[in-house]
């Protein structure tokens, strides 16, 4: 994001050390300065909408949902929270509010709550200029610094939020404890002409919520012992989950009231955005000398399961399925893949089906069962979304193929049993013995057709979508299998029964 001229001294010139300096700069607005941080960032904001520029790199799928009602949030100056489940981007949309905000903005040297040269607020800022003057030094201010992050849990209290009286601070400076000087700012004031935000605001103590009704409506604080208010100047964001933020819940209806806007997250609503998430968030690429590539459908089938979690009815839905999940578990199906080319001693590998189940752990710590999915297990619940998942992404490739001569392959007797640590040349030889299987492995992406590493990949996840819809068999300790055996051929003039007759 790029500034006023206003605010910042033109490049010709060195960067003012003192308040004279500060002053003196040539066509330099003290006024801009009391700019308040909600017009700030409205003002880069609207900057950002006129250039096309994205206002949340790195969040996919909100663009046409959230992003619009976080926009219009911001342009209308309010405070806001996002409301959503586990894994929607919250934080990350918190964090990226500080691309909105001026690249650095000049304050009081020594300073403990960022006061403004030319408005200060603290009684400690306004007595050094009081007696130094244009000789203030001053410092300038990284945008980064300006955002201040609280996670709310049940041991916070008003004097980390707020503040409170420092005796230690009173001692060594021989001052009474009411004095304004003896204060210790919490992290709300140390978060002055910034951004404050606070993760899982339900959390956060009854008395320590209503310690927050000052700022969201006066704009100030007042802290324990001390007759004075400090008029912060901040942006206040949170988030929760919406069970929390209920009548029900935990959260103070007069603190509900003074939000400005309240904004619902989601997961991705297809499979590309969830796809795009994943790829951009999961350590696939890694410095190893064992190269492996994740084809197109797997990436799809990880992100498949997933979906298929969030609508089963044996998963909770008010926990929800996390994004970390797809994430964790393509990690997981690169890293056995890579364990498998190093036993095997190859140079690379490319994922197949089977390591889907290596990462099963990634799947059920991240799964919040109802009673019906407790009974079943984790393992078992897990295995049976993977199973519907890839009868998905089967369907999404092989709607109208005859896999007939396949599947009558088994029926005359065949059985397949690759073991987990096979080599790609003996997964080839065994998977091409199949009657026509092979010539299907170019409807999952399969350009070069002598890679027998990516062929036999495919080639497996088309005998695991025939076992999903049921028309083969398969278990651990006969592979895949005919599930019903076809019954042999009637002979062509069978023997006839002897009449009986009446004597």
């Amino acid at each position: 994001m790029t500034t006023a001229t206003s605010l910042h001294p033109s490049s010709s010139h060195p960067r003012p050390k003192t308040l004279g300096e500060l002053r003196r700069v040539p066509d330099f607005d003290a006024r801009s300065l009391q700019r308040y941080i909600k017009d700030e960032i409205r003002t880069n904001l609207l900057r950002a909408i006129e250039r096309n520029e994205t206002i949340f790199p790195g969040v996919h799928g909100y663009d046409d949902t959230v992003v619009p009602q976080i926009t219009n949030a911001l342009l209308s100056r309010h405070n806001f929270i996002l409301l959503g489940l586990r894994g929607q981007a919250k934080s990350r949309i918190l964090r990226g509010l500080v691309n909105l905000l001026d690249p650095e903005i000049p304050v009081i040297a020594g300073c403990e709550i960022n006061d403004d040269p030319f408005h200060p607020i603290c009684r400690a800022c306004k007595d050094r200029i009081a007696s130094e003057d244009d000789t203030t030094p001053i410092n300038w201010m990284p945008r980064d610094l300006r955002y201040v992050e609280k996670l709310a849990t049940p041991d916070v209290t008003i004097a980390d939020i707020i503040g409170d009286v420092d005796p230690i601070r009173a001692a060594r400076g021989g001052r009474d404890l009411s004095d304004e000087l003896t204060i210790h700012y919490g992290l709300l004031p140390r978060a002055n002409r910034g951004i404050f935000a606070i993760n899982e605001l339900p959390d956060l103590a009854g008395k320590i919520q209503v310690g927050l009704f000052n700022i969201m409506q006066e704009g100030d604080i007042q802290i324990k012992g001390y007759p004075i208010r400090l008029p912060l100047d901040i942006l206040l964001v949170f988030s929760a989950n919406p069970e929390d933020y209920t009548a029900r819940g935990k959260i103070i209806t007069p603190l509900k009231d003074r939000i400005g806007a309240e904004i619902r997250t989601h997961y991705p609503q297809t499979v590309e955005e969830g796809m795009a998430i994943t790829q951009q968030e999961a350590w696939t690429r890694r410095n190893s000398a064992i190269h492996v590539e994740v084809p197109e459908y797997l990436r799809q089938l990880v992100e498949e399961i997933a979906f298929q979690a969030r609508e089963d009815k044996r998963v909770d839905k008010r926990s929800g399925v996390s994004q970390r999940l797809p994430i964790t578990v393509l990690e997981s199906i690169v890293s056995n893949a890579e364990q498998r080319a190093a036993r095997t001693r190859e140079e690379s590998a490319v994922a197949r089906v089977a390591d889907l189940y290596s990462a099963l752990p990634s799947i059920t710590g991240k799964l919040e069962l109802e009673y019906e999915g407790e009974l079943k297990g984790a393992e078992t619940v897990a295995r049976e979304l993977i199973r519907t998942a890839v009868g998905r992404v089967f369907t999404r490739h092989f709607n109208d193929v005859n896999f007939q001569p396949v599947i009558q392959w088994f029926e005359l007797g065949g059985e397949l049993k690759i073991a987990d640590l096979s080599s790609t040349e003996d997964r080839y030889q065994q998977l091409a013995n199949i009657k026509d299987l092979l010539s299907h492995v170019n409807r999952l992406g399969v350009v070069d057709t002598k890679d027998h590493s990516a062929v036999a990949a495919a080639a497996e996840l088309i005998l695991e979508g025939l076992w999903a819809h049921r028309r083969i068999g398969r278990s651990e300790e006969r592979g895949f299998y005919a599930d019903k055996p076809k019954p042999p051929e009637p002979r062509e003039n069978p023997p006839r029964a002897p009449r009986r007759g009446y004597n």
